[in-house]
């Protein structure tokens, strides 16, 4: 029989938060699969628990995988954690929860705390639907993409960053929404030195450009409240009888049918032949 791989929520910060089921489950397995091991360690000296610490991270080897998969196949029980919070979110362990369901391991999540959950908790937006977009790309036409996303959206966004482009983030977000756009910007939650800050965007990219964040950063931008009205799909033919009046040749018209409403060229050629 193969063993189970636990999924456990491990604290955000404060060691208090991790719940007896997650204790219990750390402590009764034979390994466990952690993206630091410094941090982890200290969990499981917290709990007593003597499992072997094993590293899987972002940039870990093939053989990482297989060594974890082959103590699940031969029986044996491991958990899975991150740094902070729940694995395989914006995190490298969803790679290892999709290898085991591959082989048919069966996968138990063992819940509890979550950045996301934490900042919209205390933010004061609204948080009956979310989006949720992880870590922005750094730049370019991924990074204007998700920015759009956010300012169309017509729910509550919720975005990780590192501290040290928090304010970057901020007055992009700026732009594209507009300073006006209310957000809030939780870091270090459950720890010492925990803050929520809450205002326009505006606000808070000058705030965080003058004091920059230390510690892990969750940033939650108030959405539209309006649906995005979708534009309705071009006619093709409409189109090929307008560009064809215009003078265009017939194949100058086929081709902007393709490149246009997503018809394939050869559609697009008899459609205009047929024309």
């Amino acid at each position: 029989m193969s063993g189970t791989l636990y999924v456990v929520a491990t604290p955000l910060g404060n060691l208090d938060d991790l719940s007896p089921r997650a204790a219990a489950t750390l402590c009764r397995v034979i390994a466990v699969a952690a993206e630091d091991t410094r941090h982890t360690r200290t969990v499981l000296a917290h709990v007593g628990s003597r499992a072997e610490l094993m590293s899987f991270h972002a940039h870990s080897s093939d053989a990482a995988l297989r060594r974890i998969l082959h103590l699940l196949g031969t029986g044996k029980d491991v958990a899975l954690v991150t740094d902070a919070g729940t694995p395989a979110v914006s995190d490298p362990g969803a790679a290892l929860v999709a290898a085991a369901r591959e082989r048919d391991v069966p996968v138990v999540t063992v819940p509890g705390p979550t950045a996301v959950a934490a900042a919209l908790a205390v933010s004061g937006l609204p948080a009956d639907r979310y989006l949720f977009l992880g870590f922005p790309p750094r730049k370019g036409g991924d990074r204007r993409r998700l920015l759009d996303t956010v300012a169309k959206s017509e729910w509550t966004v919720v975005l990780f960053e590192a501290p040290n482009r928090t304010a970057e983030l901020l007055a992009d977000l700026a732009g594209a929404c507009g300073g006006a756009r209310r957000a809030a910007v939780a870091r270090e939650l459950t720890k010492v030195f925990e803050e929520t800050r809450a205002g326009t965007l505006t606000d808070l990219a000058g705030y965080y450009a003058e004091a920059p964040p230390r510690g892990e950063v969750t940033v939650v931008v108030a959405g539209t409240g309006r649906a995005v009205r979708e534009e309705p799909a071009p006619d093709p033919e409409a189109m090929a009888r307008a560009l064809l009046a215009q003078g265009l040749t017939r194949k100058d018209v086929a081709d902007r049918l393709a490149a246009e409403t997503g018809i394939t060229r050869n559609t697009a050629y008899r459609l205009v032949n047929d024309l």
